[in-house]
């Protein structure tokens, strides 16, 4: 059975840092792009960032670009997101998702 689970969200002041990591069971992370999604409450989900396979090529939303990074352990089969100079505005619920395969989502909130 093909699963991804999200842990590592929280709560967190504006300018602070979360890792957020996507745990794959089922298939290996390293042969799928793994993408990162996120939904605020009354927005439609958007997409953060995703890795590549192979070449390991990332890719960021405009809104995130400079402040977070996404990496992969081979040897724990987990995809990680590290968020720095975290926002208000970046209070979401985060998926991690492989082709039709999607978590549980994990809770960030960026507040005071």
């Amino acid at each position: 059975q093909l699963q991804l689970a999200e842990s590592g969200g929280g709560l967190v002041q504006p300018g602070g840092s979360l890792r957020l990591s996507c745990a794959a069971s089922g298939f290996a992370v390293g042969k799928y792009v793994i993408g990162w999604f996120r939904q605020a409450p009354g927005k439609e989900r958007e997409a953060v960032s995703c890795i590549g396979t192979s070449d390991g090529r990332t890719n960021f939303a405009d809104s995130v670009k400079g402040r977070f990074s996404v990496s992969r352990d081979h040897a724990k089969n987990t995809v990680y997101l590290q968020m720095d100079s975290l926002k208000p505005e970046d209070t979401a619920i985060y998926y991690c998702n492989s082709d039709t395969v999607w978590g549980q989502g994990t809770q960030v909130t960026v507040s005071s």
